[in-house]
C-alpha cells in the first residue's frame, strides 16, 4: 500500500516537473519567435521605405521626361499653327486679288455688252433702211421691166427647168452606167474572193469499185459451187459482180454508191472471214447494213460540224448522212452541198446577210437528191417537201425550190444559192462528162448558131461554154446582130441541158481590102 502510494507521489511529481519544464521550454520558444517577428517586421518597414523612396524619384523622373516630350509637342503644335495660319493670311490674299480682278473683269464686260447695244441698235437701223432701199430698187426695176417678181421668179424657174432637165437626165443615164459597171465588177470581186477563200479538192466519183483479192483462188471461192455464192451476193446487195482475168481484183459495178459501199464492206468482210456461203452472205450482209445506217448518221453529224449549224432534225442529219453515197456528173452530192453551204456563207459575209442561214439553205439545196431514187419526182420537189416536213425556214423553203430556176427567188439568200450551186458545178473538174455527150452538146450548140439567117460560121469554144457567131456585116446590122444573140440564147435555153452557163458573142465586122501595085 505505502509502495503504492510513493508511486502516485513520484508519479504526480514527475508530472508536475514535467509539465513546468515543458511550459517554460514553449515560454522560450515563444518569446524567441516574437522577437524574430519583430525583426522581420522592422526589416519589411525599412524595405518598404526603401522602394518607396525608389518609387518616388522614379515617378520624378518620369514626370520630368513626360513634361518635357509635352513642352516639345507644344512647340511643335504651334509651329504648324503659324505656319498654317501664314498659308490662311496668303490664301485670303489670293481671294482678296482674285476679286479686285473679277469686279474689273464684270466692269469691262458691262462696258462691252453697252457697247454692243449700240451696235446692234445701229445695225437695226441699217437693215431698216436697207429694206426700204430694196423695196425703192424692186419697184423701180418692175417698172422698167413691166414683169411684177412673182412673174420674173416664174419665167427664170421655167428656164432653169428646161437647161436642167437635160442636165438630170445625162446625169441619170451616167450614174446608170456606172452603177452597172460598179455593181458588175463587185459581184466579179465578191464571187472571186469567196472561191478564193474557199478552196477544196475536186474529186470525180465512179460507178465502179475493185477489191483487192489475196490470191486467184479467192475468185472461185467467190464464185461458188454453181455460181452459187455470186449469184447470192449479187441478189442481196443489188449489185453486179464482175469477175475476168484482172489478176487477184474483182470489180463492183452499181450506179448507186450506197449499194456499191455496202457490197464492197460485205465482200471484204466474207474474204477476211473465210467462210463463204449463201447463208453467211445473208448474214454479214444484214450486218454491214445496220451498221450503214449509224455510219450515215455520223456522216451527216460531220457535214453540220463542218458546216457550223446548229439543231437539225435527227432525221434530216441521216437524210445529209445519206448525199454521201449519191453522185450528179460524177460530183458526189454530199461534197457539193458542203461546198456550196461555205460559199453561201461566204457571200452572204460580203453582203451583210444572215450567214448561218446562208449556209443552212446551201446545205439543204440538194436534199431531195438523198431519197429521189425513192419517191417519184424531181429532187427540187422532193427536197422542198422535206423542208415543210421539217418547219426549215420559208427562206430556205424558198432556196430548195428556186434553185434551178423553177420558183422565183424570193430573197438575197436564194439568189446566193443558185450562185453558189452554179460555182461548185461548173469549176474546172467538178464534174465529169462522157466524150460523146461532150461532143454531141457541141454540134447541137453550133447547129442552133448556125440555124438563124445572116450567120456565116459559127465555133464552140471553151469546152462549150461559148458559142462565138461571125456574121454576114452586108445582111445583118449592128441592132439585129443584138437580136440574134438574144434568139440563140432563148433557144439554147428551151432545148439543151447543160451544166453552168453558155455565153453568146456575135461578131459583125467589115473588112475593106486593096492591093497596092
Amino acid at each position: 500500500m505505502v509502495f503504492t502510494t510513493m508511486s502516485i507521489l513520484t508519479l504526480v511529481f514527475g508530472l508536475i516537473v514535467g509539465g513546468g519544464t515543458f511550459f517554460t521550454v514553449s515560454t522560450i520558444k515563444n518569446k524567441n519567435k516574437v522577437s524574430k517577428a519583430e525583426k522581420l517586421i522592422e526589416n519589411a518597414k525599412k524595405e518598404a521605405e526603401r522602394q518607396k523612396r525608389d518609387s518616388l524619384l522614379e515617378a520624378k523622373e518620369e514626370s520630368f521626361k513626360l513634361k518635357k516630350q509635352v513642352d516639345l509637342e507644344i512647340k511643335e503644335k504651334k509651329a504648324e499653327i503659324t505656319a498654317s495660319e501664314e498659308r490662311l493670311m496668303q490664301r485670303e490674299q489670293n481671294l482678296d486679288k482674285r476679286e479686285e480682278m473679277l469686279q474689273e473683269r464684270d466692269s469691262l464686260l458691262n462696258e462691252k455688252d453697252s457697247n454692243l447695244s449700240k451696235l446692234q441698235k445701229n445695225i437695226q437701223e441699217k437693215e431698216v433702211k436697207i429694206d426700204d432701199l430694196l423695196k425703192e430698187e424692186m419697184e423701180r426695176l418692175e417698172k422698167i421691166s413691166k414683169f411684177s417678181k412673182e412673174k420674173a421668179h416664174d419665167l427664170i424657174m421655167k428656164r432653169v427647168e428646161e437647161n436642167m432637165s437635160i442636165e438630170i437626165a445625162e446625169y441619170i443615164k451616167e450614174q446608170e452606167a456606172e452603177a452597172k459597171l460598179h455593181a458588175q465588177e463587185k459581184a466579179k470581186a465578191l464571187v472571186t474572193s469567196s472561191m478564193q477563200r474557199y478552196a477544196s479538192d475536186v474529186a470525180s466519183e465512179q460507178t465502179v469499185s475493185v477489191i483487192e483479192l489475196p490470191n486467184d483462188e479467192m475468185k472461185g471461192r467467190l464464185i461458188g459451187r454453181e455460181g452459187r455464192n455470186i449469184r447470192t451476193i449479187e441478189a442481196v446487195t443489188g449489185v453486179d459482180l464482175i469477175i475476168d482475168d484482172t489478176p487477184e481484183a474483182i470489180v463492183i459495178s452499181s450506179f448507186d454508191p450506197l449499194r456499191r459501199e455496202i457490197a464492197k464492206i460485205t465482200i471484204e468482210s466474207l474474204i477476211k472471214d473465210g467462210r463463204i456461203h449463201p447463208s453467211r452472205i445473208e448474214e454479214l450482209y444484214d450486218k454491214v447494213s445496220k451498221d450503214m445506217q449509224t455510219k450515215i448518221t455520223s456522216i451527216g453529224n460531220d457535214a453540220i460540224y463542218e458546216v457550223g449549224l446548229t439543231k437539225v432534225n435527227p432525221e434530216l442529219v441521216n437524210l445529209i448522212g445519206k448525199l454521201k453515197f449519191r453522185t450528179s456528173y460524177g460530183q458526189n452530192a454530199l461534197t457539193h452541198s458542203i461546198e456550196v453551204a461555205k460559199l453561201c456563207g461566204l457571200l452572204a459575209g460580203e453582203l451583210n446577210e444572215n450567214i448561218m442561214l446562208a449556209k443552212r439553205a446551201g446545205l439543204l439545196h440538194d436534199i431531195g437528191k438523198a431519197i429521189d431514187f425513192e419517191i417519184e419526182g424531181s429532187h427540187v420537189e422532193i427536197g422542198l417537201e422535206i423542208a415543210k416536213k421539217y418547219k426549215e425556214d420559208p427562206i430556205v423553203c424558198n432556196a430548195i425550190a428556186s434553185h434551178h430556176g423553177d420558183t422565183e427567188p424570193n430573197s438575197v439568200i436564194s439568189t446566193l444559192v443558185q450562185v453558189a450551186d452554179t460555182l461548185s458545178a461548173s469549176r474546172p473538174g467538178a464534174r465529169n462528162d462522157s466524150l460523146e455527150n461532150y461532143v454531141k452538146r457541141l454540134e447541137q450548140l453550133e447547129e442552133i448558131s448556125s440555124s438563124f439567117e445572116g450567120v456565116e460560121k459559127t465555133y464552140a469554144v471553151q469546152a462549150g461554154r461559148e458559142v462565138r457567131v461571125m456574121v454576114k456585116p452586108d445582111e445583118v446590122d449592128d441592132l439585129k446582130s443584138y437580136k440574134i444573140a438574144r434568139d440563140i440564147k432563148d433557144r439554147i435555153e428551151k432545148e439543151m441541158q447543160y451544166p453552168g452557163t453558155i455565153k453568146i458573142t456575135v461578131i459583125r465586122e467589115t473588112r475593106a481590102e486593096e492591093q497596092a501595085k
